[in-house]
């Protein structure tokens, strides 16, 4: 039986050669063996239909269950039941391409499509098959069946012309395009294929006649002469190129494509100065959209990096385009981007700001602003840069950040505590965590400025409610209970966890020092504070008066004195980073205790 099938298959592939003629197949041919007659009732009795319609059935549940070898023993049965079965075949196949045995799953997949030829699914998947294995011959000769029995289906013309191109066989190509032309209507895409074919095979004539077609059939749509005028130019008919464009600029003086490809036309045949003003045209014309100038001058960016690297002439160029009225901010933004890639943040300050007077919502152009103003130090420019933005923009929270920051420097506490308070009203379940954290964080330091002790301690448990290892929360909250010498021992895990995410923080180890100096834990204490000394705290006075009292507590009362003094002379010196203003109580308490030479609380 094997013998006859496969006997049967290599006629009905001689006979497929002999009946096809550019690209098509008598509805009645079929490369798959004997033809499969219609059958009018069902082959199988009741009893036959009801175990293989259950063993089928439960094949499915077993295959959804991921029993898969349950599944294809069900399957099993039902071939045993009905050999013909071409849902069947088809789920065999599939399992013997999953196991690696691709012989057996195509010829099973070849008796899914005999026992069932009018499947689209079927000969799309055997087509499909053969054409990732590369056996294009195969794949073309099923593709054409389906074409033929599927008249209305663009699918497997598609796939043919994909074939035929891989097969460099471009008269079938051709063939297949026009068979879909006729199914789908004349197209830009079609007549382009065509075109690329007829030069594959040096028939230049009827290249430019499948073009010169396209533009008869619309003959009202520019766009199609002036695709005309470019296979001219971009094929050595140059002057055949010039008089179609000028054609298309008599019939729409401002056509766009046309002007583009009129620069194009000039840069071809040298005519350099004559380009450029063509390239003023489009770029200065109104009737032309922002799109058309952005690619133009992407492409001009892209010519200049290669060539000269002129960037005062792109610079120029954009300078007398931002001059014009503008639809969008796309090219203030891109002439901004191309300016700060050349380092040149003065005079993209302005172009920036313009992006802004378009487009308020722009994030990363007022970001960009805002980088600049923080760098120069500005607070009063972030502020008036992040005021609009919790309009346009409230969902951003860096704004908030920026500003809040800003009033802080400023030493504006109230401003920058309600801006932080409008910050994290914005909060939702998308908001980054971690900015959410450092919102609540600066808000407890906010609140500890205001001697709101009781609503600084909560900022700080929100903060590490949203990020449990923020470590200037962490340091912080642990700093002000030692203070307030309360709840100490939570002070001290907490500040443990800052130490041992820093050991060289300065800050850290005299807060963690200052923690154990309260729990009277004076030796360790002490271990901690120099080490916050020769990590930068010997240039903060409140650490070294804390190793004054530390030294003093641990029985060295000679460098405590020394230690006290030095934190008197770093208290008179101006503010600055590390070296933060002392109050005049805490200076009077520092003083009492250099003139008594004794350690005072308070």
């Amino acid at each position: 039986m094997d013998k006859k099938l496969n006997y049967g298959f290599v006629l009905c592939a001689c006979l497929m050669s002999m009946l096809v003629s550019c690209g098509t197949v008598k509805k009645n041919a079929s490369p798959y063996g004997k033809k499969v007659a219609m059958e009018e009732k069902d082959p199988l009795t009741p009893e036959q239909r009801r175990k293989y319609d259950y063993f089928f059935l439960e094949a499915l549940r077993m295959k959804e269950k991921g029993d898969l070898d349950a599944a294809f023993e069900m399957y099993s049965h039902c071939l045993d039941i009905y050999p013909q079965g071409a849902a069947t075949l088809f789920e065999i196949s599939r399992f013997y391409m999953f196991l690696n045995q691709p012989e057996k799953g195509e010829e099973a997949l070849k008796k899914a499509v005999d026992a069932d030829p009018g499947s689209f699914w079927y000969k799309q998947t055997l087509a499909a098959y053969y054409q990732g294995k590369g056996d294009y011959s195969k794949a073309i000769q099923v593709y054409e069946d389906m074409a033929g029995q599927f008249p209305s289906r663009l699918e497997p013309l598609m796939a043919l012309i994909d074939l035929y191109n891989r097969t460099k066989d471009y008269r079938q190509v051709v063939c297949t395009l026009n068979r879909l032309e006729a199914l789908d209507g004349k197209s830009e895409q079609i007549s382009m294929e065509k075109f690329r074919m007829y030069l594959a095979m040096n028939n230049d004539q009827q290249a430019f006649t499948e073009i010169e077609n396209l533009a008869k059939e619309y003959p009202y749509d520019m766009r199609y002469l002036t695709i005309l005028g470019d296979v001219y130019l971009n094929n050595g008919k140059e002057e055949e190129a010039y008089e179609t464009y000028q054609k298309v600029l008599r019939e729409e003086p401002g056509y766009a494509p046309a002007l583009l490809s009129m620069a194009s036309y000039y840069e071809k045949k040298g005519q350099d100065s004559l380009y450029q003003v063509q390239l003023d045209t489009i770029l200065l014309n109104d009737r032309v959209d922002s799109d058309t100038k952005m690619n133009i001058m992407r492409q001009l960016i892209l010519r200049s990096e290669q060539t000269n690297r002129d960037s005062t002439k792109i610079a120029g160029l954009f300078t007398s385009m931002l001059e014009q009225k503008q639809e969008n901010a796309d090219i203030a933004m891109l002439a901004a981007q191309y300016l700060l890639t050349k380092k040149m943040d003065k005079e993209a300050t302005p172009v920036l700001h313009q992006v802004l007077e378009i487009d308020p919502e722009n994030t990363p152009a007022r970001l960009q602003l805002l980088s600049f103003a923080i760098r120069k130090q500005d607070m009063d420019e972030v502020i008036s840069l992040c005021a609009p933005a919790l309009e346009y923009t409230p969902d951003v929270l860096e704004f908030y950040y920026y500003m809040g920051m800003a009033y802080h420097q400023k030493d504006k506490t109230d401003e920058a505590l309600d801006v932080f308070k409008k910050g994290v009203n914005q909060v939702n379940p998308q908001s980054n965590k971690d900015i959410v954290s450092d919102f609540y964080a600066i808000m407890g330091d906010l609140y500890h400025i205001k001697k709101m002790n009781v609503e600084a301690y909560a900022a700080y448990d929100s903060a590490l409610v949203y990020r449990e290892d923020n470590i200037g929360a962490l340091n912080n909250y642990a700093y002000y209970l030692s203070v307030e010498r309360k709840n100490l021992d939570k002070a001290e895990e907490m500040s443990y966890r800052t130490v041992k995410a820093e050991p060289a923080n300065g800050t850290y180890l005299d807060t963690y020092a200052w923690i154990l100096f309260e729990k009277g834990k004076y030796v360790e204490a002490k271990i901690y504070i120099d080490q916050a000394m020769q990590n930068g705290g010997s240039e903060s006075a409140v650490v070294v008066e804390h190793a004054g009292d530390i030294y003093y507590m641990n029985g060295d009362r000679e460098k405590a004195l020394e230690y006290w003094k030095q934190a008197e002379k770093l208290s008179g010196e101006p503010p600055r980073e590390g070296n933060e203003q002392r109050s005049e109580k805490e200076l009077k308490l520092l003083r009492r205790k250099i003139e008594q030479k004794k350690y005072f609380a308070e």
